[in-house]
Formats: C-alpha cells, structure tokens, sequence
C-alpha cells in the first residue's frame, strides 16, 4: 500500500521524485489551479502558457508532464486537468480532486515519492485528494514474474510491471490538525478494503474459491475485530440451502455461507449487508458462449465489496451494528451439476425451478437475504454483479439500485452521487412478476427477457423478510473494468459500490436515516 503523509512545507522546498499541480479549463486557456503558487512562481508565473504550448487544455483526465525549473527540488512537474474553472466563490468537487490525484498517482507509478499540491480548501477536500491518489496507485503484481523469471528477462524483477508510487505527500494538509489527521486516517482504512477488495476480484479463480475465500475473510475478521462464521458444505445441506448446494453442487470447491458481525456497544441500529460471491461462473449447464468466460473471476464482487464495508465499519468504529453475508459458490458444469428444469428447495421453504443456470447469482442471494431476514435488521442492502440486462441499460460505469421502499433507493442514490459512485434508481414493475411463474414450483428463476435487471430484482424481493427494508445494487457494469485506467479507476477490478455502502453505515450510525 501507498504510504501518505501531511505535510506544511513549501513545494519549492520538498524533495520528491515529482510534484503533481493542478490545472482548469480557464476562458482563456489553461489556468493554474490553487495549491501550485510556488510552482508556478517558479517557471516565472508562465506556467500557464507553458501548458498550453504543449497542448495541455486543462480538461479532466488530462496529465501533462514536464521538467521542473531550478527553482524547485524536484525533477518534473506534473500538472492534472481539473476540468472548468469553478464559478466564483465554488471550490472544486471532492470527485474531481479524487480523480485528479488518482490520475497523478497513475502517471507515476514507479516513482519513489511524490508531492500533491492540488486544491485544498479543508478536510472533505484532503480526504478527497488522499482517497483519489491511493485509489489511483493501486497495482496487482502478485502474479508478475519471479525475480528469478524477471532477471532473464532483463527487467528489474517486477515481471515488466512498474510497481506502485510509493508515497503521497499532500502539500497544504496540517499533520497536527486533528480534522486533517482524521481525513486522512479515514481515507487510509477506506481505500486498504477497497484495494483489498480489488485483489480479490483479480485474483484467479484456481486460488480464489469458496474455501479460499472464507478463509480470507476470516483474516481480516480477526485482525480488525469483526466476527466471522463459516458455514461450510455439510452445514449447508443440514439447514436446507438450497440455493447455496444447487449453484455449487457442479463444482469440486463446495460452497461456503460466511456471516460477518461487527458491533457497537452504543449502536441503535443494524444494516445487513448481502453480497454475490459466485468466485467463477461458467454460466454452469447453461454454458457462457466464447468471450465472456474470461472475466468471470469477478463475479464474486458483490462479497468482495460486502467484506470490505463491513471491515471499513470495524475500522472506522462506526456507531451502528453491521453483518454482512457472503454467499460463496463456484458455478461450473459437471454430471452432478444443476440442470435446466431442476427444482430447489430454498433456505425459505420456497421452491425455484431453475430455467437458466446461468441465472445462478440470485439463487445464492436469495438463500442469504432469507438468512440475514432471520435477524430483522432494520435494513438489508445486497450487492451484486447480477445481470448483463442493467449493463444494456446503465453502461459500464453506473449501477443501478433497486428497493421496496422508494425513500430509502433515494437516499442510497444520494449517498452514491454524495461519494462519486454513479448510480441510478430503478423500478420494480409488478407487472414482470408474472412472468416468473412455473407450472412446477413456487417460481421460476427467469421471467421475461427485456427488463432483465428488473426481473432478476423482482425475484430477490421475494425473499425478503416481511416488514424490512431491503434494496438490491446491480454492479454488474462497474464491478470490473476492460477498458485502459481512468482517473482513480483501474484496469480489472474496481470496488464499485464500498465508498456506498460504508457511507449509508456512517448515515445510519449518526440517525441520518430514520
């Protein structure tokens, strides 16, 4: 991890390998953004135009880099697109400093240290910078090349990849402040889960399994205070978790019911938090056509953001009780597989005819919301990369939320836009039910085709317990990125969906809620 530190010292006198700047769309050209003063004094207040000549707008995304003057004591500027200048008396959005220092972060990796003098007009805007620049150094190296392989390859035992910055220091931030000190501190523990969660999600599938992945969980559970409690293979079919045994019976790697538990003893209110682990899915019997079996290893995100939320709470000593539930199943096709047409018997008595075993991921939730319903929390979020459906309907970069109380889908908007997380609220026509309907069992685990996303919604709702306030998040587009890195996004994994769901526990502990 990033190492992040405060510092009050002037950018004309800090040693780094680089100094990142920020730079806005002015009406004139490019604008040199508050927090660079120094470094602009020292190009002789022509950074600006220097900018410009080599074709720097200042738009956001945008990096430019070039050499320090000899004013400065370190060897290259790098100046980050803010994007328009504000209107007057407006400070520049946490999200766009967030992804402004996760851009300089990025175009830095390999240095040793850098210093951040961006916009800083108090704590929201420190945390925002510190959040974006450890976000935006995040790298997965673990599967690189041995320094052995690495050596005969001629590189410097990194398998070709730079690592990481190594360190931010974020200029104009007081080290003694205590707002300051607690920004950053938050930032820290938040972005570690977040990065945690991430090499989660890029972890190969033949090392991340249900076992594998409980056994992860219940690390960090142990180092952070969290109670974890493994239901494995056997307990499964011993309770009746239908949906659980039913996704997982094609595979050798059984799988795993994990309850997460943080408390507080000053706590007046309890969230549980639901996640998706399907830690591979071939789409089972209902195989997956060619090109969209390689990225299948993230569709265990869902838990990888559960664990990591509830983990943030235990960190961040939130005021409220927190469970969370990793339903954990490898989907796979074998002779012992679920077949189109079975019928399961679920954790709630109700039985599911299965048309499409590569609707598989609302099976195991449905098992766990029925569980985590068992405890009457007073609200239950599930998280999910669910259905290529709310991908059609949202793109790749915002996730939908779905709930059976229209107030509450709007404060999770809220909290989500509040956070830089995009979202959108989505309905749940009763009138799609119908389609669910099966001539054998209680339900069908498929209805109509168009509005898929809200199908698939539709049928966890069923599975709620009476009288609870649940919403249902489908990170399937975000969860993971193909595309070249943005802002503080990387390639593969993302952590879509943590910054939400730690900011409705932060809500919810401090009454914001009801």
């Amino acid at each position: 991890m990033t190492a992040l530190t405060l510092s009050t010292a002037g950018a004309a006198t800090l040693r780094a390998d680089a100094i990142v700047v920020g730079v806005a769309k002015g009406a004139k050209g490019p604008t040199v953004a508050p927090g660079a003063e120094a470094v602009d004094k020292a190009y002789d207040g022509k950074l600006a135009s220097v900018l410009e000549s080599l074709g720097a707008t200042g738009a956001e995304g945008e990096a430019t880099k070039l050499p320090a003057p000899s004013g400065l004591k370190v060897p290259i500027v790098i100046a980050v697109g803010l994007g328009t200048v504000p209107e007057k008396d407006e400070a520049y959005g946490a999200e766009t400093l967030r992804r402004a220092a996760g851009v300089g972060a990025r175009t830095l990796s390999g240095a040793k240290k850098a210093a951040f003098a961006l916009p800083l007009e108090g704590a929201e805007d420190i945390e925002a910078v510190a959040e974006g620049a450890l976000l935006g150094a995040y790298a997965f190296t673990v599967y690189r090349g041995t320094e052995k392989s690495a050596k005969s390859a001629g590189d410097k035992g990194d398998g070709g990849v730079k690592q990481p910055l190594g360190e931010v220091t974020l200029l104009g931030a007081k080290p003694r402040d205590k707002a300051h000190k607690a920004a950053v501190e938050r930032a820290i523990s938040l972005t570690e889960e977040i990065n945690r969660a991430r090499d989660l999600i890029n972890t190969p599938p033949n090392d991340l399994y249900p076992e594998t992945f409980a056994a992860i969980a219940t690390a960090a559970g142990k180092e952070h205070g969290v109670k974890v409690q493994v239901t494995d293979e056997k307990a499964l079919v011993k309770g009746g978790y239908g949906g659980l045994l039913g996704v997982g019976q094609g595979s050798e790697h059984g799988p795993r019911l994990v309850r997460l538990e943080y408390t507080h003893a000053k706590a007046k209110k309890t969230i549980a938090l639901v996640g998706k682990g399907i830690t591979y899915d071939s789409g089972g019997i209902s195989l997956k056509p060619p090109g969209h079996n390689e990225t299948m290893k993230c569709d265990m995100s869902g838990a990888a953001a559960v664990l990591a939320a509830v983990v943030s709470a235990a960190r961040l000593g939130l005021q409220v009780n927190v469970t969370g539930w990793l339903a954990l199943a490898e989907n796979m096709p074998s002779g012992t597989a679920t077949r189109p047409g079975d019928v399961l018997r679920m954790y709630s008595g109700k039985t599911v005819e299965v048309l499409n075993t590569d609707a598989e991921g609302r099976l195991v939730l449905a098992d766990a919301i029925t569980r985590a319903s068992e405890e009457k929390p007073d609200a239950i979020v599930d998280v999910a990369t669910l259905t290529g459906a709310m991908v059609v309907a949202l793109g790749n970069r915002t996730f939908g939320i779905m709930s059976n109380d229209e107030a509450f889908r709007t404060s999770l908007h809220e909290i989500a836009e509040e956070v830089g997380e995009a979202s959108w609220p989505m309905p749940l026509p009763t009138e799609l039910r119908k389609g669910m309907d099966s001539p054998t069992a209680d339900i069908a685990n498929m209805g109509e085709r168009m509005g898929g996303g809200l199908v698939a919604g539709l049928f966890l709702k069923e599975f709620v317990g009476e009288g609870i306030t649940w919403a249902h998040l489908d990170i399937a587009g975000p969860a993971f990125h193909e595309g070249a890195p943005y802002g503080y996004t990387p390639k593969g994994g993302t952590g879509s969906s943590i910054r939400t769901l730690v900011r409705l526990a932060e809500r919810t502990a401090a009454g914001d809620l009801g």
